[in-house]
């Protein structure tokens, strides 16, 4: 860090009640991946029901027709089958249609005795974090196109439930701070003693608990085509000691998960085919094992697709595991199958298709999760076609399949003074470029299409003392970015922002490397990487008198030295914070460096973990970095609710540059983790009164972070 950057603010901001955020909606994606729905269902896409003007729920008597999502067409797998008095699996198909946009609505019409469709057209926070619903008999539950997110809690269907869908819904963000957390019991979806339920194309990730929960004998149940992520337990059954529950889990995408994958104990027969389960290599997220045949389970595995797991097949001594066609890939440790109990064929219980083993990856990478529109299925089980999103998108593609091959020229397309959102939809690869937003070109999104954040990479190797190539001296810190926004409202996700300046050959020249710089207002990240060594993140403002929110969630932030840094009002929530070692291979860091002016808001990490592969006691949490030797600047990061792993200092501030990092304004509240401590003179920990003016809708003001 080089160069001055001192902010100061002019004017005060009112207090306000807190609201929650809507933070991290996925925008739509056009993918080549299926839906055998059977129909055309408008409530996804241009075709959506209207919605009235005056209210937040309205109702429709179109029961009959084609436009409503998910009521024509029937289950498949098990929650196909008539059982225990149910034809079948169709949800509300019966009654009204309704949309949602509020959590009393969607709570009002779930948890009704009447049976009804129920599309969720907005992003629904649920208050208290942790609420499941508790969904009544006879529900279909559907997100309109990619818009129905559930943040902070999920579903309950309990006891002799029975008849519902749950379909095309993103479900996300309980997590509590705590990877394998034993005090919050916040599912995604959790079933005790229901039937006939269809669970399809979700997203569910980054809960407190588990992200499905099968429990307590829950049968005729059919999981399929769902993304499921970024959570310790991804998937249980069982919790009984009966051998009863029927269960069909067919073409889902379970990765960065670490156990239940799934976990299926005493279940009479368990048909799992075509899923696909990835131990994604670079993460901090490692498997311990992936499907688990337990207790007296009787499972049939079928071409399912295995990457990178350890254990990727389990069986107890007392299971049943027949496998067929199933492929691994860079795997280790158990693989196992056999046991005594009786064979059985599914196909005596339904129909179904199976696809190639060596096809999954693909295919449910573009085809799992949510849809943003869905027209007529063709057959097969993945037969139906996709149509594109009506949002305007500009395709990247380094191979020469998108209207452009660099994510620059993209960026170059992008209308000055533009009105409303152009997302720019990069395909997955490693785009070797610089790339600049100029702040003429507000709204844009930058995305990557691929189905993880590390299949689209953009890098770049410049540091502060690179030269320029018109031999006019050298970039400088902020002029080394990667990535550089300077244009209000952008954002990013589903991506990697990196540096990978070789600080180890190049020691000769100032090695301050940034991957991403922004010095706007309304900057939102969602699901990225931003990786680099020292001064990987630069959050900064305009001009010493502008304001600059940024808003990262849902992502990872890597480097070694003051790699978090700037005079922007920053927040990092629910995100992984990795420590990294030095070029040489010590272990010494800083994790920010704010240089905040006074009145106004630093960095706050918040719902977090900071972790990494380095030595104990290593890392400080932050200096107070006074840019230009400014000493009216007033420095100031917040660590709240966070794990710290041991790497932490017991003291974890620092002075910088003659400045005391005491007379500015640095503290901690209720972290855990063996990084956390007990409140001293050398560490300033928050009273419960202090906090609440320290979260995080203090730090984005009037600003609530949602997808354009």
């Amino acid at each position: 860090m080089s160069e001055t950057r001192s902010t100061s603010r002019g004017r005060s901001r009112h207090r306000r009640r807190k609201t929650a955020l809507l933070a991290g909606i996925p925008l739509a994606l056009t993918s080549a991946g299926a839906m055998a729905y059977g129909g055309v269902f408008g409530v996804f896409g241009a075709d959506a029901q209207p919605e009235a003007s005056a209210a937040s729920a309205t109702t429709s008597a179109r029961t009959a027709s084609s436009a409503l999502a998910g009521v024509t067409d029937v289950a498949n797998g098990f929650a196909s089958v008539n059982a225990l008095g149910q034809n079948g699996t169709y949800g509300g198909r019966d009654g009204q249609t309704v949309t949602v946009k509020t959590l009393a609505d969607l709570e009002r019409y779930a948890t009704a005795s009447e049976p009804y469709v129920i599309v969720v057209a907005a992003t629904i926070s649920m208050n208290p974090v942790g609420k499941e619903i508790k969904v009544q008999s006879d529900k279909t539950i559907i997100g309109s196109g990619t818009s129905g997110q559930i943040v902070g809690g999920g579903f309950f269907l309990g006891q002799g439930v029975h008849n519902v869908i749950i379909r095309n819904l993103t479900i996300r963000d309980a997590y509590q701070g705590v990877w394998n957390d034993k005090e919050h019991d916040f599912d995604g979806i959790q079933m005790d003693g229901a039937h006939h339920v269809w669970i399809d194309h979700n997203d569910i990730r980054h809960m407190a608990d588990g992200l499905i929960d099968s429990r307590k004998d829950t049968t005729y149940l059919t999981v399929s085509w769902n993304k499921l992520s970024q959570d310790n337990k991804a998937f249980g059954i069982g919790w009984t000691e009966n051998t009863t529950a029927d269960i069909t889990i067919h073409h889902n995408w379970i990765r960065e998960t670490e156990q239940r994958n799934p976990s299926t104990d005493n279940v009479a027969h368990a048909h799992l085919y075509n899923n696909f389960l990835e131990d994604e290599a670079g993460t901090t997220i490692k498997s311990s094992y992936g499907n688990y045949s337990r207790g007296k389970t009787n499972m049939v595995l079928e071409n399912s697709y295995f990457q990178g797991m350890t254990n990727p097949v389990v069986r107890d001594a007392t299971a049943t595991l027949v496998q067929r066609g199933n492929v691994f890939s860079g795997t280790s440790g158990k693989n196992e199958s056999g046991g005594s109990g009786a064979a059985w064929d599914p196909k005596k219980y339904y129909a179904y298709t199976l696809d190639k083993a060596a096809d999954v990856p693909a295919l449910l990478k573009s085809g799992a999760g949510p849809r943003s529109s869905v027209a007529r299925a063709s057959g097969g089980t993945s037969g139906a076609t996709t149509t594109s999103a009506a949002a305007t998108t500009l395709t990247v593609a380094a191979d020469g399949s998108g209207q452009y091959r660099t994510v620059q020229a993209a960026v170059n397309a992008v209308p000055a003074n533009n009105a409303s959102r152009v997302v720019i939809s990069v395909k997955p690869g490693t785009y070797r470029e610089l790339v600049k937003v100029p702040s003429n070109k507000p709204h844009v999104t930058i995305q990557g299409s691929g189905g993880s954040r590390k299949d689209t990479t953009i890098v770049y190797n410049n540091a502060s003392g690179t030269p320029k190539p018109d031999g006019s001296g050298t970039y400088g810190t902020g002029g080394s970015a990667t990535v550089a926004v300077d244009a209000d409202d952008f954002q990013a996700r589903n991506l990697t922002i990196s540096n990978d300046f070789d600080e180890a050959a190049h020691q000769d020249i100032a090695n301050q490397a940034v991957a991403l710089r922004t010095s706007a207002d309304k900057v939102l990240l969602d699901g990225v990487i931003v990786s680099g060594d020292q001064d990987t993140l630069l959050v900064d403002t305009a001009s010493k008198d502008k304001l600059g929110r940024v808003y990262i969630t849902n992502s990872y932030v890597i480097g070694n030295t003051d790699f978090i840094f700037g005079r922007a009002t920053a927040v990092i929530d629910k995100s992984v914070i990795t420590l990294k070692k030095r070029w040489n291979g010590t272990s010494a860091g800083y994790v920010t460096a704010p240089s905040t002016a006074a009145n106004r808001k630093g960095i706050l990490i918040a719902n977090s973990t900071v972790s990494g592969d380095v030595s104990d006691r290593s890392f400080y949490l932050g200096r107070p970095w006074h840019a230009g030797g400014d000493a009216s600047l007033d420095p100031q990061t917040t660590v709240r609710n966070t794990s710290l792993s041991a790497a932490i200092r017991t003291t974890p501030w620092t002075d910088m540059s003659g400045f005391s990092w005491k007379a500015d304004r640095f503290a901690e509240y209720k972290n855990t983790g063996a990084g956390s401590g007990a409140a001293s003179s050398e560490r300033p920990i928050l009273t419960d009164a202090q906090a609440t003016n320290q979260e995080v809708a203090d730090w984005l003001g009037d600003w609530t972070p949602t997808a354009g």
